[in-house]
């Protein structure tokens, strides 16, 4: 699934619609990162609201994409912040492997010798 200016959605949680959805494309990834999305995504809806979706830009980076009804009270803008923020530094392992296999499996990049490292 591609869309807006060549991006790829990787994943997403919809707290209105109580769906969690993975793209296709992604389905080759180890069962355990798929289950560590998942639980991400899930709780990231059920602590905040909204819809968040993360997806890959035109250069392989990772972002948090996050959307919530203009009727939605209950949205919590703050807590939308703290819980990405509070991700990108406990996932940042797992984060940066994502944006490294996206690079390298759909952006067709080499790797370079330092990055076997990480």
């Amino acid at each position: 699934m591609e869309y807006d200016e060549g991006k790829v959605v990787l994943c997403g949680a919809n707290s209105y619609e109580r769906k969690y959805y993975l793209n296709q494309q992604f389905s080759g990834l180890p069962e355990s990162i798929k289950q560590e999305l998942q639980i991400m995504c899930v709780l990231y809806t059920e602590d905040v609201g909204g819809v968040l979706v993360l997806e890959f830009d035109q250069d392989g980076t990772l972002e948090f994409k996050v959307n919530a009804e203009e009727s939605d009270y209950l949205f919590d803008e703050i807590g939308s912040v703290l819980k990405i923020k509070q991700y990108r530094r406990e996932k940042r392992e797992l984060l940066e492997s994502l944006e490294m296999y996206y690079r390298v499996f759909y952006l067709g990049e080499e790797l370079e010798s330092g990055d076997i490292d990480k």
